[in-house]
């Protein structure tokens, strides 16, 4: 597991400025789309939403398609949180990647590609390469 450095304001203590859900995640999509660059991968595109699931990055890693659920957690107080994807979830992001894939034109049983998670609990980030199937099994 890697280690993120916190931020802090001007005066050196820590921030109490209450931030949207949208802009925390979207800090944490940004850390973990830098992350994944520096280990080689390829940034193709983020939040590609679709009516019943989203993708959070998309990237490629030479010839596989990668499809990147971004999990943050401020603590491990109710698990961390790459134990917060479901089932559900993950069946959620098989069905946006694969009517990606047929946006792109390539079909998505013949195409390379795999589900990665990068989760972040506090500080400390995990990278998951193949976390999941596409059948939605871990």
């Amino acid at each position: 597991m890697d280690t993120i450095s916190s931020r802090s304001n001007r005066t050196g203590s820590a921030s109490t400025i209450k931030v949207s859900s949208y802009t925390v995640g979207a800090r944490y999509e940004a850390i973990a789309r830098r992350y994944l660059e520096r280990a080689g991968l390829h940034f193709i595109s983020a939040n590609v939403k679709y009516r019943g699931g989203e993708l959070d990055l998309i990237m490629q890693d030479g010839d596989t398609w990668v499809f990147v659920e971004v999990r943050y957690r401020r603590n491990a107080h109710f698990g961390n949180a790459a134990d917060s994807i479901t089932w559900r979830k993950r069946q959620n992001l098989v069905y946006a990647a694969s009517r990606w894939l047929n946006q792109q034109q390539l079909c998505p049983e013949t195409t390379n590609c795999r589900f990665d998670v990068l989760a972040i609990t506090g500080n400390q980030l995990q990278w998951l390469p193949n976390a999941f199937n596409a059948d939605g099994s871990s």
